[in-house]
């Protein structure tokens, strides 16, 4: 998996889709430079699992563009409870959206400056896009573009060819911003983070920025609190653990496991915007990152899964390809 079922024992955090991250993708817009298109999509296998948005969660991109490893921007998705009489095609949600900035983004309650507001949730074929203030917004049901040989991976890497997620779906939050939107050097920080409010305080219930770490790295034991975690404090706490997978998996001495884990460690997607996206530079919605994560982890002794990117991508916003049919 990239992101999805991140929760403990390949369960989705809490046991609730809604809450189960599965990407983050960060590349330029496709009509107009000078800007730079957030994808977080949500609900893996959607909507069979869950079919709505959290309206107790936050959903959050993060953008750290002074390389401290902590959020500079953040941008906070909050959603209304669904409407048991829903409009044609809304699915009777709507998102508001706020921008922090400073101290407020390190903060992991939505806050700032209202973007937008009372935005429907498209759950039909087509996408709903909102514009306001030089940002467009598309919220809803689509078609998940990771692609991988599951099966193949988890049957000690014998491919069968088949893309596990051909025809999943998933809930999308695209979010095209102003590229002077996230700071004036080019090169930012990326991830993502769900909290739910539960309890009287709100919890980061996933977050995650690269894709396929937990899958490889993390132990059961420890995911609910990777989940919960600031990626400040990664290397500190995941260093040496994730060190001794790459020397077993893929026969690394402890130089080489250090200096390919700054990589990925902290879990925050680096983007040169005066470089051309491609993960690890940002990350566009066919790249293959099944392939790249593979070649890591077993050192090169395993370099694909041979399956191809999505065919049904758009070619302008929101760029998240049409939902499957429910089977």
């Amino acid at each position: 998996m990239s992101h999805h079922l991140s929760g403990p024992s390949l369960r989705s955090p809490r046991g609730d889709a809604r809450l189960d991250l599965t990407d983050l993708f960060a590349f330029p817009a496709s009509d107009a430079s000078g800007r730079t298109v957030l994808i977080m999509n949500v609900n893996p296998y959607a909507p069979t699992r869950a079919a709505e948005f959290h309206p107790d969660a936050v959903y959050r991109i993060n953008i750290d563009n002074d390389g401290d490893n902590r959020a500079d921007v953040a941008y906070s998705f909050v959603f209304s409870a669904p409407d048991p009489a829903p409009g044609a095609g809304t699915g009777g949600q709507t998102v508001t959206v706020y921008r922090a900035t400073g101290g407020a983004a390190q903060k992991h309650e939505a806050g700032g400056e209202k973007l937008f507001a009372d935005v429907p949730v498209a759950f039909g074929d087509a996408p709903d896009i909102a514009e306001a203030g030089g940002y467009r917004l598309s919220a809803g049901l689509r078609s998940d573009p990771f692609f991988a040989d599951l099966e193949g991976i988890v049957n000690n890497f014998q491919w069968t060819g088949r893309d596990a997620m051909e025809d999943a779906n998933i809930f999308g939050i695209a979010l095209e911003v102003p590229d002077a939107d996230l700071g004036p050097d080019p090169t930012i920080g990326v991830w993502a983070r769900v909290g739910l409010h539960a309890d009287g305080q709100l919890l980061s219930v996933d977050r995650g920025a690269h894709p396929s770490l937990t899958a490889y790295f993390n132990a059961e034991e420890v995911k609910d609190a990777y989940n919960a975690g600031e990626p400040a404090d990664d290397w500190e706490k995941y260093r040496e653990a994730w060190t001794a997978v790459l020397q077993h998996a893929g026969d690394y001495t402890t130089q080489a496991a250090t200096e390919t884990l700054k990589l990925v460690l902290p879990d925050i997607l680096r983007y040169d915007r005066s470089r051309p996206a491609g993960y690890p530079n940002g990350r566009t919605l066919s790249d293959d990152v099944t392939s790249a994560r593979l070649t890591m982890v077993f050192g090169g002794k395993i370099t694909s899964d041979r399956i191809p990117p999505h065919a049904d991508l758009l070619p302008t916003f929101p760029h998240l390809g049409h939902p499957h049919p429910v089977k």
